[in-house]
């Protein structure tokens, strides 16, 4: 039979790496709980229909990287390829707008898109985002921008850089694209083939295209900011002003666009450098999208939210020595105390520590060597310690040697460990 691999462009998580998912998700989680958001678990599964009204059928996520299928009862379906659509769909389905006037949610899980594989990009990958409800103002943006920062600043990604702009309200977008289009017909033949395609049909896309003559176009483009009505203009004076009054350093760029629809007003990328990121430094987009809830059938709700991919922020975030370690290895002079030492775990590990030991009854150097690969202290049971009714424990980092009750033992090691 033919050796089974996991999907292109899909990879398993497997132990030690694990851990530092499990590190990155734990700080995700407190940043967000600090914060007000509480965490919504939506389906994977949503129906087509969301996505395509959502993110606009002009988008790459629509046109070629869905993973859709049609179900039994004949059912388009969608595995989500982004959070915030399927945010925004609960919210109107359980009428939440009516429950609580601001709604904080924060989600982490896997997405799926059918994109090119790429260091820090698969398949199926991972994304943490929020979402925040009923707040229109300038402070929240703010606000939320500056969480980000703290986030990733506490993570120990390095040179952490905020890009922000705004797309400004449907009158200000109707205007821009206007003009931009007017730029853009005249070099519409040195396009690449996509940017010709979405010229007439979303030209705020060509901003954001990768192709070197695209870029060189777009260098010559309107400024979107020159278009921006007051209320506009306003509201992105104060988001600036806030930032810069929180201490958060950021650049204006106006050729920020990012590639979905559903955006209004601010706008904001996050940058950073470190680890393994290496030249694709983009860790986290959002903005506004006040439109959406409207778009999907409710009343007019303001919004705005971010997600941020993990593989890419793993990849920035500095390598840690002791992922995967536990608190303590016991081991056991002799494979008769085998039993001992199973009670010995359970009661460390009732105590809150993390606790592993070898069971297989193999030598006393075959386990030690297993200790110092997998934890900062070790435990050796032995006939003497059992008869007192005492825990031998060793520091492998300086061969210290320590003794405490059964009883006493917990606090010794976290005293140990720091």
């Amino acid at each position: 039979m033919k050796k089974l691999r996991t999907v292109k462009g899909m990879n398993d998580i497997l132990p030690p790496e694990s851990a530092r998912w499990h590190r990155l998700e734990r700080a995700f989680r407190t940043t967000m709980r600090r914060h007000g958001f509480g965490e919504a678990r939506p389906p994977i599964v949503e129906p087509t229909a969301l996505f395509v009204r959502s993110i606009g059928e002009a988008t790459d996520i629509v046109e070629k990287e869905m993973y859709t299928f049609t179900d039994r009862g004949e059912k388009s379906l969608t595995l989500r390829p982004e959070g915030t659509a399927s945010c925004a769909r609960a919210y109107l389905q359980h009428n939440v707008q009516a429950i609580e006037p601001v709604t904080k949610w924060f989600y982490v899980g896997p997405m799926y898109r059918r994109e090119r594989p790429a260091k820090g990009r698969y398949r199926q990958f991972y994304q943490a985002g929020a979402e925040l409800y009923g707040d229109p103002g300038p402070y929240v943006d703010a606000e939320m921008i500056d969480m980000i920062v703290s986030f990733l600043r506490e993570l120990g990604v390095e040179d952490v850089e905020v890009m922000v702009n705004s797309l400004g309200s449907g009158e200000t977008r109707a205007r821009f694209r206007e003009a931009l289009v007017a730029y853009l017909e005249p070099f519409a033949d040195q396009l690449s083939a996509d940017s010709q395609r979405r010229l007439h049909v979303n030209p705020l896309r060509v901003l954001d295209s990768k192709a070197p003559q695209d870029q060189e176009i777009a260098e010559g483009a309107p400024n979107i900011l020159e278009y921006l009505g007051d209320e506009d203009r306003e509201h992105f004076d104060e988001v600036r002003a806030t930032l810069t009054a929180l201490g958060t350093p950021f650049v204006v760029s106006p050729r920020l666009v990012r590639g979905l629809d559903y955006y209004t007003r601010t706008l904001f990328e996050i940058r950073g450098r470190g680890g393994e990121l290496g030249a694709q430094n983009a860790l986290c987009g959002g903005g506004r999208y006040d439109g959406m809830i409207e778009e999907l059938g409710g009343k007019k709700t303001p919004a705005i939210g971010f997600a941020m991919g993990l593989e890419r922020l793993l990849l920035a975030m500095p390598e840690e020595e002791d992922a995967g370690r536990v608190d303590v290895f016991v081991i056991a002079r002799s494979p008769s105390l085998r039993r001992e030492v199973v009670s010995v775990c359970r009661d460390l590990r009732a105590s809150g520590l993390s606790v592993d030991a070898d069971l297989r009854g193999g030598s006393l150097k075959s386990q030690m060597r297993r200790a110092n690969k997998n934890a900062p202290l070790a435990i050796i049971v032995g006939e003497d310690e059992v008869e007192r009714g005492v825990l031998q424990i060793k520091n492998l980092s300086d061969s210290s040697q320590h003794e405490a009750t059964r009883a006493g033992a917990p606090a010794l090691i976290r005293e140990l460990l720091g």
